[in-house]
């Protein structure tokens, strides 16, 4: 049960501000569609989280790399600009599948939390408890307490925010998340600018 509880709480205290937390809220405020959103959290985190805890320190070895957290940067910077450009139907988002809200969700947390700090943390207690059915329940139960108010909220803040704020403001706060990781890996291998 310890590994439970404190798994359940380390994630949802390092979830608060997290990019995943942040993808939630995007989710949320392109799609409108809560319930599909939270279910596709739940089914990726479950899924990661299970990943992460079972391979233990040895994805926690592969993750901290340089070239990694290069990429991971880059990535965050095209999202940044993928994150502009509206979609064709955005003014009708609401009306898109649940099916199809439900794995856009499943698909990009799942992506997204890859290299996350709640991952690698998940992946830690893995080895430390090496239990990884209380470990991922307990990863799983944190992310979805982060995660549920956030969505909630989102969704909520896309009936007084229009959409092109909120796509502005994603684009800045992945495009600073982005050149801080870049600048970050470079300090640690020694690159100057």
């Amino acid at each position: 049960m310890e590994a439970f509880l404190i798994s359940a709480a380390l994630v949802a205290v390092a979830e608060i501000g997290d990019k995943t937390q942040l993808l939630a809220i995007i989710l949320a405020a392109r799609f409108r569609r809560p319930v599909p959103i939270l279910l596709g959290i739940l089914c990726a985190t479950m899924l990661n989280h299970a990943l992460a805890a079972a391979l233990g320190v040895v994805v926690a070895r592969f993750l901290s790399g340089s070239a990694f957290q290069i990429l991971v940067g880059v990535g965050f910077i095209a999202m940044a600009l993928w994150a502009l450009v509206p979609d064709k139907d955005d003014e009708d988002a609401g009306a898109r599948t649940a099916g199809g809200v439900f794995l856009t969700t499943l698909v990009a947390f799942f992506l997204v939390e890859i290299g996350d700090k709640t991952q690698i943390a998940t992946t830690l207690l893995g080895a430390r408890f090496q239990n990884v059915a209380l470990v991922a329940a307990g990863t799983t139960l944190g992310m979805m307490a982060a995660n549920a108010p956030a969505v909630l909220l989102g969704e909520a803040a896309t009936r007084v925010v229009p959409l092109r704020i909120v796509r502005a403001v994603a684009a800045a706060l992945f495009a600073a998340l982005g050149a801080w990781i870049l600048v970050s890996a470079f300090l640690r291998t020694g690159f100057s600018f």
